[in-house]
């Protein structure tokens, strides 16, 4: 349904709004829901992989930590999609913000939302769903913005967010290939076991640098950063990793359970990863609660916070790992079933 009059303002109405908070696939989810697909946000979630992913933590690691992008994720579902960069070639990436606005708004007119990257959130792909020329704002979605109503922002905000990452838009354009969802469904449940015990920088953590750690590895320093003494400060990476992780978490669960029926070999191992993951996320959820009380960033390091912190997030940990054990187990009797 398209609710704009002209070439200088056209909204697209009834654009779903984010199920999850997560930067990378959950805009593929929404748009392609508005052009009829009936894919779950959890199915989503477990089919790109960033259901079953941790890494950091800093407040990058959502967008840096992934088992495929954007853009695969809607060929793998038979999609094309056309990545347009900001940055292009020359030194004025004003210019190249413009022509890819034009193609954008295109593609409004014609009634198709589009990825655009930091439209309203930060480092994040958001899905615009109308401009307003007059007032110069991109209008759409993001993961914690857009949620009753549509969000708001300066159609050159790109270019001046937080982050400064120059990424551009995606245009999904026709479906043209089909979706072979037993294939995409056992390789990520693989990639979930890869990353879960993946030892990529371990040989790096006896440096002074700090390194990228995923799966495991991760929740161990993770749980040892609020151990520490003098007492950790939470910071960004906190903040944002805990609010994304609770979310994409909860659709691990929920992944594992839309399996159920599809993988009857697997029932009771699947229902076990369901539980675990499920558990994991409500203890991260309630480590947000406990370490940001007020839903904000805090200046000052609290003893007594950071000790129950330990205490949710090593049962977190062990809720992962029970999760991801379950899942390995289930992938064997996957494989016997076929």
């Amino acid at each position: 349904m398209d609710s704009g009059i002209g070439q200088k303002k056209r909204i697209v109405a009834g654009v779903d709004r984010y199920c999850v908070v997560e930067p990378l696939f959950e805009g593929c989810r929404v748009i392609l829901s508005y052009r009829g697909e009936t894919y779950s946000p959890a199915y989503v979630q477990g089919i790109s992989g960033a259901a079953f992913r941790i890494a950091g933590i800093c407040p990058c690691a959502p967008t840096c930590s992934y088992m495929m992008e954007p853009q695969d994720l809607l060929e793998l579902l038979g999609y094309e999609a056309e990545p347009l960069a900001i940055y292009g070639e020359g030194p004025d990436p004003d210019v190249h913000l413009y022509e890819v606005l034009a193609r954008v708004k295109d593609e409004v007119r014609a009634g198709r939302p589009v990825l655009f990257w930091n439209a309203f959130t930060n480092c994040e792909w958001d899905v615009v769903c109308g401009f307003d020329d007059e007032g110069k704002q991109l209008v759409g979605r993001g993961s914690y913005v857009g949620h009753d109503e549509y969000a708001l922002a300066d159609e050159a905000r790109t270019l001046t967010a937080v982050a400064r990452v120059l990424i551009g838009a995606i245009l999904i354009g026709e479906k043209r290939g089909t979706f072979d969802a037993r294939e995409a469904e056992v390789a990520a449940l693989k990639e979930a076991v890869r990353h879960a015990h993946s030892t990529s920088n371990k040989d790096k953590l006896c440096g002074d640098q700090w390194v990228m750690l995923e799966g495991l590895l991760c929740y161990d320093r993770w749980v040892s950063d609020f151990e520490a003494d003098p007492p950790k400060v939470t910071n960004l990476g906190d903040f944002y990793c805990l609010g994304v992780y609770r979310s994409t978490h909860q659709a691990a669960a929920d992944f594992a359970r839309e399996l159920v029926p599809k993988y009857p070999a697997a029932r009771e191992h699947l229902e076990r990863a369901a539980e675990q993951f499920a558990a994991e996320a409500k203890g991260l959820n309630e480590c947000f609660e406990v370490v940001f009380p007020d839903g904000q960033l805090t200046e000052e390091a609290d003893p007594a916070r950071n000790a129950r912190a330990v205490d949710l997030l090593s049962q977190a940990r062990e809720c992962y790992a029970g999760g991801i054990d379950a899942v390995e187990r289930a992938l064997r009797q996957i494989d016997k079933q076929f």
